[in-house]
């Protein structure tokens, strides 16, 4: 594996994933779109109230926890999108 990748990989692990945190805050007005990349670059303006703005706490080292956020709220943008627009849907699996 690639030094760099899991370098970048270890440190998103250690610190916590912005926007992992941001998944599952459920808070009201929070922002939904780049939601951790959004957390990340607010901790780094020097943000106070990441929990009241976010519903989440900020990572320790937003910086390093940065690149994969936004490489998450890239991929999860459609599903994103569709939340904001209010398309609701029902998912199920299993066997």
């Amino acid at each position: 594996m690639n030094k760099a990748l899991l370098a970048l990989l270890v440190a998103a692990l250690v610190c916590g994933c912005a926007s992992v945190r941001t998944l599952d805050a459920a808070k009201p007005g929070a922002p939904i779109i780049y939601s951790g990349t959004r957390l990340d670059v607010y901790a780094m303006q020097g943000g106070c109230c990441a929990k009241d703005r976010f519903g989440a706490d900020a990572p320790r080292y937003p910086g390093l926890d940065l690149p994969a956020s936004a490489l998450l709220d890239t991929v999860l943008l459609p599903l994103s999108v569709l939340t904001v627009l209010g398309v609701g849907f029902q998912a199920s699996g299993g066997l």
